[in-house]
């Protein structure tokens, strides 16, 4: 039959693929692969009713997409902490050594790429989606369909969900630069720059050309697999066709740890992909689960990050900006030098004490470091090698964009003109930022543009804009469609919560969690305007700095006109609660096996909603494990923890 046939030649094809590209292990010769593939393009033209959904020739793209849905994570993928030397490494160890029996890590190289969700339904690849907030990513499948070392069909059939990195190799990296240089196109800064921009493509054919690769991490539901540890969960990816990073190694003690991680900087640079660290984690599932998690990471792993990579260039110019609360920062233009795979031309020189303290001066010789994700900065001049014509650094007196006078504050120079243009667009930016109102597809350089056309001016005018729809369409860029995507986001950024509303409203040194303790200190905007310092002074988290900073934002009358226009536009001013006395507050769930009445998801929003937390595993600070069919390793944790362990009815009875 000729279904079977296909069948068998996607199966070789699949095979010979896996060998060549995840083993390095080619068996049949790239003139026979062409054959085969060859064969398979006329069978599919002819009979296109048995194309196989795993099919190699659905890895070429095509498929063009208007964009890309949104995709809920059902376990949250967590950011790792960090650290940075020997002692931090052994005071983690120690840490977690006071609450296992005996020391067992599984170290990986920490590859620089995209991380990704890959969820499979009987063996076949259904979802990918990118990590985004670590709630809520994008569904990239059609582009994650194209990367070769990812499966489609497994070789078992069985349902799961798998983590890992995409990446570019350097010599994929090298070779793609080099076209785009031909084709005068602007080259990739980095290559987790490049493999990020590839896989967020609209037209998968481009995403089939660019050369990624993919190297799983994470079995997430290993619990229903019977897999207990990490290393024999990656060796189980391994058979089931993921690629696994070859450097993965058991440690077994402190000492072999270090000695790993001292054998590994050396060679960073001669591996073909970038790697920017190593991740330490506890290799047995049940050790993990009774660690358990901070807020935001796993307290049974941490990512080694490299030494700051240091290195000499040429200071051009130094040149300043502006901030959103008016704070001019001092920069150095640099002659571009590349530094822990990025190409930098700018680098930050924090103020004017920090430079006159260095001597840093235009036309100096100097040094520069950046660590991980942290701006670059210039440590120092290299003075033994000065230019006979360099410049004293001086500061300058006026804006360097509305010209006014600058005042200093403590060892900051700051714009005070409200209607600095830099300014205003650095607050506007603030209010739509992700952890703020979260208003897509308002991006830096579409309020750049909008602010200077006039559409924008102001926070308040941010909602003005659907007045200006017929402008908009004259744009470059701005379709019926997403026009209309951007007015959806602006309205629904009405109901947002509170909290993001306090952090953008830009109040100087207010962040994220201080916005968090002030909302649900005062519940309402209305308080928090008429609270006394005295009063501020004393919550957690606040301390005298931010009272006052609070004390004069609403001081300031400009702030208080745009606190009620934005009442009168109908934001959401106050906390939400949907339980009138938090049953659940400050209670710890985890959440295990298949409920009968709820999805995973609505039986966490009911507990956060009534002011509990669910946590990912079980530890000794989990307070109720709620249990459903098939309960899993969780129930086993929690048993020998003594947890309280409840059903769906019992559930029910605490929240009703």
């Amino acid at each position: 039959m000729i279904e079977n046939k296909m069948k068998d030649l996607v199966k070789q094809i699949n095979k010979a693929a896996y060998e060549y590209h995840t083993l390095d292990q080619p068996s049949i010769t790239d003139q026979e692969y062409d054959r085969l593939i060859q064969l398979l393009e006329q069978y599919e033209k002819d009979y296109p009713e048995y194309i196989q959904n795993d099919s190699p020739l659905k890895r070429v793209g095509g498929t063009i997409l208007e964009g890309f849905e949104k995709a809920n994570h059902k376990v949250p993928m967590l950011s790792l902490s960090n650290v940075f030397n020997e002692e931090e490494v052994v005071n983690f160890v120690t840490r977690i050594k006071k609450d296992i029996d005996h020391l067992e890590l599984v170290c990986e190289l920490k590859i620089d790429g995209l991380a990704m969700s890959l969820t499979y339904e009987n063996g076949m690849l259904v979802r990918a989606a990118t990590r985004g907030d670590g709630v809520t990513g994008e569904d990239v499948t059609t582009n994650i369909k194209t990367i070769k070392t990812i499966p489609l069909k497994l070789s078992k059939p069985i349902d799961i969900e798998v983590r890992g990195e995409v990446y570019m190799s350097k010599s994929a990296f090298d070779k793609l630069n080099i076209d785009k240089k031909k084709n005068g196109e602007q080259i990739f800064a980095n290559p987790r720059n490049a493999a990020a921009g590839s896989v967020r493509q609209l037209d998968s054919k481009i995403t089939a050309k660019r050369e990624l690769d993919f190297i799983a991490y994470s079995l997430i539901n290993n619990e229903d697999l019977s897999i207990n540890n990490h290393y024999d969960a990656m060796m189980f990816l391994e058979e089931l066709g993921f690629k696994v990073n070859p450097k993965i190694i058991l440690i077994r003690s402190e000492k072999e740890l270090i000695e790993h991680i001292n054998k590994i900087i050396p060679i960073r640079d001669s591996l073909n992909y970038e790697i920017d660290g190593i991740v330490i984690k506890v290799n047995k599932f049940s050790e993990q689960q009774k660690l358990g998690f901070t807020e935001k990471t796993p307290r049974w792993a941490t990512a080694f990050k490299f030494p700051a990579e240091e290195v000499s260039t040429k200071l051009l110019d130094i040149v300043f900006t502006v901030g959103r609360t008016g704070q001019i920062t001092p920069n150095a233009v640099l002659e571009p030098v590349r530094v822990s795979g990025s190409l930098v031309s700018r680098a930050t020189l924090h103020n004017e004490d920090n430079v006159i303290k260095k001597d840093i001066r235009i036309n100096d010789m100097v040094l520069i470091r950046k660590a991980g994700d942290v701006i670059p900065e210039v440590i120092r001049s290299i003075k033994e090698k000065r230019d006979i014509n360099s410049k004293e650094f001086k500061m300058i007196t006026n804006c360097p964009v509305c010209d006014s006078v600058l005042i200093k504050k403590e060892v900051a120079y700051f714009c005070v003109n409200p209607d600095c243009d830099a300014k205003n667009i650095e607050k506007l930016s603030h209010f739509v930022s992700r952890d703020a109102m979260n208003i897509e597809g308002l991006g830096e350089r579409i309020i750049e543009d909008f602010y200077n056309l006039g559409y924008l001016k102001t926070i308040p005018d941010i909602y003005s804009l659907i007045n200006h729809k017929e402008e908009l369409k004259n744009l470059e860029g701005f379709g019926n469609k997403s026009i209309e995507n951007l007015m959806f986001e602006i309205d629904k950024s009405k109901n947002q919560s509170f909290e993001k509303l306090l952090f953008g409203l830009g109040i100087p040194q207010i962040g994220k969690k201080t916005a968090k303790t002030l909302a649900k200190y005062f519940n309402n905007i209305d308080s928090i305007m008429e609270a006394k310092y005295e009063e501020l002074v004393e919550i957690r988290d606040v301390g005298p700095i931010i009272a006052k900073n609070i004390i004069e934002y609403f001081e300031d009358q400009n702030n208080v006109a745009t606190i009620n226009i934005l009442k009168k536009i109908g934001i959401n001013m106050q906390l939400e609660t949907n339980s009138a006395d938090n049953k659940l507050e400050d209670l710890t769930f985890v959440i295990t096996g298949k409920l009968s009445k709820y999805s995973r998801d609505e039986a966490t929003k009911i507990i956060e909603d009534n002011g509990g937390k669910v946590s990912g595993s079980v530890s000794s600070k989990t307070d109720y494990l709620l249990l459903g069919e098939d309960g899993g390793s969780k129930k086993v944790a929690a048993e020998k923890l003594g947890i309280k362990i409840i059903n769906e009815n019992d559930f029910e009875k605490m929240v009703k």
